[in-house]
């Protein structure tokens, strides 16, 4: 029996021997998990450190107060810009609509005519009004041009007469 016993102590202390290597065995584990952490971080340190040297340079080579400047000045002339292209899409917008002021304008003359010549106006021939009638169409189209062209020596003898009323009524 003695053999017994001294087995079963050899065997537990085989097993507590066998514990104690497997604590160990965490602990060491433990100690390389927080070492590759250290390791890590001390990395990370470095990366950072260079990090703000570079951050540092750009700063160097950006200057900030220079940099604002710069962006007032083209912020101006873009408002500038914008302000131009309006006046210029104004202005061409006013000249594509010269057609409404020309028709505005005969009109006036028209009335200023019709306010001079009097009655003499109202008694001119149907002739002469469809003439009138017609001078805008030729602006139009081209070929209502070449027509007005092959017309001219008729036209011309009724504006000659036009202006011969014209004249006895301002005089």
């Amino acid at each position: 029996m003695g053999s017994a016993k001294a087995l079963a102590k050899e065997i537990v202390m085989s097993r507590k021997a066998v514990n104690r290597l497997y604590e160990n065995k965490a602990q060491l584990n433990s100690i390389s998990m927080h070492l590759g952490e250290s390791v890590a971080i001390a990395r990370t340190v470095g990366h950072l450190s260079k990090s703000a040297e570079v951050m540092k340079l750009v700063n160097n080579l950006m200057k900030a107060p220079q940099m604002a400047t710069t962006m007032q000045e083209f912020s101006k002339e873009m408002t500038k810009a914008g302000v131009i292209e309006e006046i210029v899409n104004d202005a061409v917008d006013t000249a594509l609509d010269s057609e409404d002021i020309e028709e505005e304008t005969e009109e006036e003359v028209n009335k200023v005519l019709s306010e001079i010549a009097g009655e003499t106006a109202a008694q001119l021939p149907e002739a002469v009004r469809k003439e009138r009638a017609r001078v805008p169409t030729q602006r139009e189209t081209t070929s209502h041009q070449e027509e007005a062209i092959a017309e001219g020596a008729d036209d011309e003898e009724e504006l000659e007469e036009i202006r011969a009323r014209l004249a006895r009524v301002r005089s």
